[in-house]
């Protein structure tokens, strides 16, 4: 399956001040590793003497992240590896995981392959136990101090925008995701989340990187799949900078967030 959204913010953190700073901080041009390395320093500051860690699937969009980063860390003077989940859902996981960590050699970087098992609650979705488990693992295997990457991007804010509209979601759940949020005692960063998927793609197919593609990516019957084939091309073809100004929108609902929370706090 395609990763699924990470967690937000945990009950009584802050977001930090620094999403809102980087807000408006757009791609100009293609997506490189120069632009990246802006882009992160907008979102935590100096990147020299950091230890990045890549929550890598294998796909394309984590393929290209960890490509650009890997291209990066002499110059930027931090530290980088990867953690490859194996959800163990799909007969070929294996064989994604051997093929993450072979790719992950090509670009020096060391890569931890973890197994799970994901069990799922009474009434609780497959993609929700797999992100569940996805985060929690993540976490044990995480080192003080690392920072967690993923690479969400702008059609993946879109779809969890409409996903939290047909929920009926308030104010939290329409922000959708932040670029930088408080997780499991250090900070989880979406750096890509103003990128494009098919600016990804054409970075990767220029590296000539090799990514995994899982066929459950098709399966209409999940909500994520069904908007990504059916309703996002559809939106597009009217207003083809749907992702862009949803995001917008997104980025408005999390400042009116941080407003309430702190009202709140005020009032207490």
């Amino acid at each position: 399956m395609r990763r699924a959204l990470g967690p937000g913010v945990r009950s009584g953190a802050s977001t930090p001040d620094l999403n809102a700073a980087a807000e408006s901080f757009t791609p100009s041009g293609r997506f490189a590793p120069a632009w990246l390395a802006a882009r992160l320093r907008s979102l935590v500051g100096p990147l020299s003497g950091r230890r990045l860690c890549v929550a890598y699937s294998g796909g394309l969009d984590s393929s290209a992240l960890l490509a650009a980063l890997s291209s990066l860390r002499r110059t930027q003077r931090f530290a980088l590896r990867a953690l490859h989940v194996n959800h163990a859902l799909q007969p070929e996981a294996s064989a994604w995981a051997r093929r993450a960590g072979t790719q992950a050699r090509r670009l020096h970087v060391r890569c931890k392959l973890i197994e799970i098992s994901v069990a799922r609650a009474t009434g609780e979705s497959l993609e929700a136990a797999a992100r569940e488990a996805r985060y929690q693992a993540l976490a044990r295997h995480l080192t003080a101090g690392e920072l967690l990457l993923t690479a969400h991007h702008q059609e993946d804010q879109l779809e969890t925008m409409l996903l939290a509209l047909m929920r009926g979601s308030g104010v939290r759940g329409l922000s959708a995701m932040p670029q930088v949020a408080p997780w499991a005692g250090t900070l989880l960063v979406r750096p890509l989340l103003g990128v494009a998927h098919a600016e990804l793609e054409r970075y990767a197919r220029r590296r000539g990187l090799r990514w995994s593609e899982d066929p459950s990516n098709r399966d209409e019957r999940f909500d994520r799949n069904y908007l990504r084939h059916r309703v996002l091309p559809l939106l597009l073809r009217r207003w083809p900078a749907a992702a862009t100004t949803v995001g917008r929108s997104a980025a408005h609902l999390r400042e009116a967030r941080g407003l309430l929370d702190e009202l709140a706090r005020a009032a207490l």
